[in-house]
């Protein structure tokens, strides 16, 4: 078997940074303007620190592919062509695009550049593959809808094409994140296609239906009505086996406006199940599931990737995906046995905790808590603030360290 490519998210610098560190082969950014994800945290990537990102991933020993994947009209056309120059002089890994006139553009201007095809094209089959592939692409980023046989027969009929799936985070109600609900439910001010989407598949709903011939459909709802469009999201860190068997090459998260921890941990969790796997180590990749219940997620499913796709894939009772574990800070600064730390949310001194790094993972205790302004011994860290703190045990590494609660709450994600 090949080992699959582990490509993560960076929303923006930090993210960058922390995904490839975390163990990510590669990254995927995107610009203002012509990306489907609107950034707002952060240093964003734009058309000014466009070479310095993808660069920064190079150094760090990772690709970085450019997505330029909107549905793009006339004016989105003439402001692509514009800035074109930028583009090559950035020189990403890959272009993901979706659009036909992107496609000619890229290929005009950016010859040398390999071109990936989003999952927008909703590609389902291995003639929709060749087609792209005559077109001049070298890896399709197939639709979420595939099962996994069906994957693996694509890459039999066209074994010279790079295949990409996406294997956890987010789904949409649409097909392949081809949806125009919130484009209409905002008037046309927030478009899902142009990275600004309102998510109205996570509004609560109540529906009246009046008839409906010969078929039976129960519609449940409480007093905040009910989630019917929601999905749960995807999880397939168990099927890991079946997907490199299948022969996929490229491993892909979603999640470019999630946090620095959501996008640390995940990134862990699958590059250290994907070495096992490759390995040979396939008899406990449970656990690596239980570590992806710490992360943000509104329950999980596999969704189509085993051909069973029912009611059990949508979150009913939630819209806001739910972490089991709390994000408790992020490590900034050390002086002797003291580490500054930035609190995301509160915790107790003495109380457990537990610590990652891109090479650690373990519990212990603050055994020392001290306000960074004021210099007074705290018992509690309190959200947002900043503060040094002495643990029983400290990361090695602490520049990419976090903290986070150690139980599992919310635990009725099952697998």
């Amino acid at each position: 078997m090949n080992k699959p490519e582990l490509l993560m998210p960076a929303g923006n610098i930090e993210k960058l940074k922390y995904a490839v560190t975390y163990g990510a082969d590669a990254v995927y950014l995107g610009v203002v303007d012509f990306s489907l994800r609107a950034m707002r945290k952060g240093e964003l990537i734009t058309m000014e620190n466009l070479k310095e990102a993808i660069d920064m991933a190079r150094n760090l020993g990772a690709k970085a592919y450019l997505t330029l994947n909107i549905f793009a009209f006339n004016n989105d056309i003439k402001l692509l062509e514009s800035v074109m120059d930028r583009i090559k002089d950035a020189n990403p890994d890959a272009i993901i695009l979706t659009d036909m006139g992107v496609l000619r553009l890229v290929k005009r201007y950016l010859p040398e550049i390999p071109i990936h095809i989003s999952t927008q094209t909703n590609t389902l089959n291995y003639e929709a593959v060749k087609f792209w592939q005559d077109m001049g692409a070298t890896r399709a980023i197939l639709a979420r809808e595939l099962p996994i046989k069906d994957v693996a027969e694509i890459k039999k009929q066209v074994p010279d094409m790079e295949l990409e799936v996406f294997v956890h985070g987010s789904q949409c109600v649409s097909f392949s994140g081809r949806c125009l609900l919130s484009d209409y439910m905002t008037k046309g001010e927030r478009k899902a296609n142009h990275g600004n989407c309102a998510q109205p598949c996570r509004w609560s709903y109540k529906l009246l239906e009046e008839t409906r011939p010969g078929q039976y459909y129960e519609i449940e709802q409480n007093e905040r009505g009910t989630h019917i469009l929601s999905p749960k999201d995807l999880c397939l860190v168990e099927y890991l086996p079946q997907l490199i068997e299948a022969g996929v090459d490229s491993l892909k998260i979603e999640g470019r406006t999630k946090s620095l921890y959501y996008v640390s941990a995940v990134t862990k969790a699958y590059r250290n199940a994907i070495d096992e796997v490759m390995a040979g180590k396939t008899d406990d990749l449970h656990k690596y599931f239980l570590e992806l219940k710490k992360v943000g997620n509104r329950g999980y499913t596999q969704g189509f990737y085993l051909g069973n796709n029912n009611s059990e894939s949508y979150s009913y009772d939630i819209s806001k995906g739910l972490a089991g574990a709390d994000f408790l800070c992020e490590f900034w600064d050390k002086k002797g046995d003291s580490y500054l730390v930035k609190t995301k949310n509160k915790f107790l001194k003495g109380q457990e905790i537990e610590i990652i790094t891109p090479d650690e993972q373990y519990i212990t205790k603050a055994t020392e808590i001290v306000s960074d302004k004021t210099k007074e011994e705290l018992e509690v860290a309190n959200t947002n603030d900043e503060l040094w703190i002495k643990f029983e045990r400290a990361p090695q590494n602490y520049k990419f360290a976090l903290a986070r609660t150690k139980e599992i709450k919310n635990d009725d994600t099952t697998s």
